[in-house]
């Protein structure tokens, strides 16, 4: 970095999306980062901006407390991966929501682009792969897959005991084929199997190796 972060900027950084890293703050504020090489604004609409790797690696880093100097606008929201776990807080439907999404898969392939050998954007990340249920998640709303919730089916993905890889499945085999066909084609592994006891099908997921 050319000069020391402010504590406004430190601010910014540590409220970042902690699944997609994205970032809010006034154009000057989010520009000053860009210029820092730990943000960078993605080229498509809705143009919002993300941490860079150096970006992400300063957000790990504990902060010492600092007095503020100026008041800053409290984030309107904080994206969160919808799975399909009862847990999930309620989300609105609607294109607020498609905005959000697309704005975080798209973040996603910037972060391949960015961090994989050769720029590659067909390959999980490393983020992908140490947040697994979260991204595969992202990939499958993205692509128009409906997550479960209260009164609707949808897809469900949850870890597993397996070193890198999540279930997912929905109430049709039909539906947990299609959620399989997204995944391969955003770049995971998948393969299909059945459960003896209870007859759901479902599907591993696993990051490809690039």
């Amino acid at each position: 970095m050319a000069k020391p972060m402010t504590p406004g900027q430190r601010r910014i950084v540590a409220g970042a999306d902690p699944v997609t890293g994205r970032l809010r703050g006034t154009e000057a504020q989010l520009a000053a980062l860009v210029r820092l090489r730990l943000a960078f604004r993605h080229p498509r609409p809705p143009h919002a901006y993300f941490l860079t790797p150096a970006g992400h690696r300063v957000r790990e880093e504990p902060v010492e407390a600092a007095p503020e100097t100026a008041p800053m606008e409290a984030p309107s929201g904080v994206f969160t991966a919808r799975t399909g776990a009862a847990q999930d807080p309620p989300v609105e439907d609607g294109p607020a929501r498609a905005r959000e999404v697309r704005s975080a898969w798209l973040g996603i392939v910037e972060m391949r682009r960015m961090t994989n050998p050769g720029g590659d954007r067909e390959t999980p990340c490393a983020w992908e792969r140490t947040h697994r249920v979260r991204a595969v998640a992202i990939a499958l709303e993205a692509a128009g897959r409906v997550p479960a919730g209260p009164g609707r089916e949808g897809y469900h993905v949850v870890d597993t005991a397996q070193p890198d890889a999540v279930e997912v499945w929905e109430t049709s085999a039909k539906g947990t084929r299609a959620c399989g066909a997204v995944l391969e084609r955003a770049g995971w592994l998948v393969s299909e199997h059945g459960d003896a006891r209870t007859g759901r099908r479902y599907v591993l997921v696993s990051p490809r190796r690039a």
